[in-house]
């Protein structure tokens, strides 16, 4: 089975989410910046984050072209992750709108609540209430149309849903405290810029780090659940 990832920089790959797609019996196909024909027809489709935004298509052409297969795979029912950035393409290929979030940069370690509706969800059903994850965005998105609702923050009610047997996350899931500590540095001039403290940034690892059993633990459901998908095709 082949996972195909969606890489926008360099310091962004999949992360914990890498070692269990693979556990879970996919093989994983990296691309940076560009699309293949044939990744409309791959057993999972993953698109990361990055700097770029969805509505920045005519700076970053290969935008463009990952929505277009996007939106394929979302016409034939093919699963697909988004995380960030990936979950803002995600929004805009089934039909919502993305934009500068009204309500301020949220970058940082800090909870994300599921919904009911995530409780109910046969891949996050069981997870507590609140988790503790990374955060790094500055765009947000409108209701995804016929998606469910999966989690919110108190600074952005869109923060991840489940469209068919696809799933999109505002925030970092496959994160982990020693990489965001790692993009801290790599985008400390940037994050100053932005009126960001980098050692309150920093402070926060230690709870990131804590909250890595219980992330790696949804993204095992999560690769299980893409497995399964993958054959019953």
């Amino acid at each position: 089975m082949r996972a195909v990832v969606f890489q926008h920089e360099e310091h962004e790959g999949p992360g914990l989410l890498g070692p269990v797609l693979q556990a879970a019996g996919f093989t994983l196909v990296n691309r940076f910046r560009t699309v293949r024909r044939e990744d409309v027809d791959a057993e999972l489709l993953v698109v990361m984050g990055g700097r770029m935004a969805v509505y920045e298509s005519e700076q970053h052409p290969f935008l463009r072209q990952e929505l277009g297969i996007l939106m394929e795979r979302l016409a034939y029912e093919r699963p697909c992750l988004g995380f960030c950035l990936g979950a803002q393409m995600l929004a805009a290929a089934a039909g919502a709108d993305v934009f500068p979030g009204k309500n301020g940069f949220e970058v940082g370690v800090g909870p994300v609540r599921w919904t009911p509706e995530a409780q109910k969800d046969p891949v996050l059903s069981g997870a507590r209430p609140r988790t503790v994850v990374a955060h790094w965005h500055g765009d947000s998105y409108a209701p995804v149309p016929d998606a469910t609702l999966l989690a919110s923050t108190d600074r952005y009610t869109q923060q991840a849903f489940r469209l068919g047997t696809s799933y999109g996350f505002q925030f970092h899931l496959e994160l982990t405290a020693s990489e965001l500590g790692r993009w801290i540095d790599i985008e400390a001039d940037s994050l100053q810029q932005r009126g960001k403290n980098l050692q309150e940034l920093k402070a926060q690892l230690p709870k990131l780090k804590a909250a890595e059993a219980d992330n790696t633990e949804v993204l095992h459901r999560l690769a299980h659940h893409f497995a399964r998908v993958a054959a019953g095709r």
